[in-house]
């Protein structure tokens, strides 16, 4: 075996021990464990702790990796939505990707939103995050929304997972039922009275 050979074993092990890592720690939150320890990540990693912080420094370089993956899932799963359908038909669209993608992050925004008052990392993900969604609404629905960052930002706020953690969390609505909410309010304010 060659250096060259030991060295890309060696980079290839670490590689998926940091992977590992970051799949456990994810895991642990799609089960509940909000607020998961470095010892329990890396009891489900199967490493070591001390494996653990060789790879990563602290659990704010780790929040950083796991919030990285989590965009990067989201990304996969986003399909464009084209803009020039008629608007009930872009609503509805809209609508059901978006119950879709706030069903699959829920675990990680609600593990987020305990940690992120004390988590730069975690700060700037969720901004990141919220510009996604705000660019993504001015994109589809520019012909109604124009310069209006007033719609723009309302648009935006409904859309995020504080509001779809008040319907299906604390008003306990089914998927669909919080999906028909979302795109009723996305079409009363597209339909709303313009500006004076």
């Amino acid at each position: 075996m060659t250096g060259q050979q030991r060295v890309d074993g060696r980079t290839a092990r670490s590689e998926r021990t940091r992977t590992a890592i970051v799949d456990a720690h994810l895991q642990l939150i799609g089960e509940g464990d909000l607020r998961p320890t470095a010892d329990r990540i890396a009891k489900t990693a199967g490493v070591s702790l001390r494996a653990l912080w060789s790879h990563f420094a602290d659990m704010e370089a780790l929040f950083t990796a796991s919030g990285k993956r989590v965009l990067e899932v989201r990304d996969a799963a986003h399909k464009p939505i084209a803009a020039d359908l008629p608007l009930p038909e872009r609503i509805d669209a809209y609508c059901k990707q978006r119950a879709r993608l706030l069903e699959q992050i829920g675990p990680t925004a609600k593990a987020a939103a305990i940690k992120e008052p004390f988590s730069e990392t975690l700060r700037r993900y969720r901004r990141m995050h919220v510009k996604r969604v705000r660019d993504e609404l001015a994109e589809l629905f520019a012909d109604e929304v124009k310069d209006d960052d007033e719609l723009l930002d309302a648009l935006t706020a409904v859309s995020m997972w504080p509001t779809w953690s008040t319907w299906r969390e604390n008003m306990d609505l089914p998927v669909n039922a919080a999906r028909a909410r979302l795109a009723r309010t996305i079409t009363s304010l597209l339909a709303g009275p313009p500006r004076s």
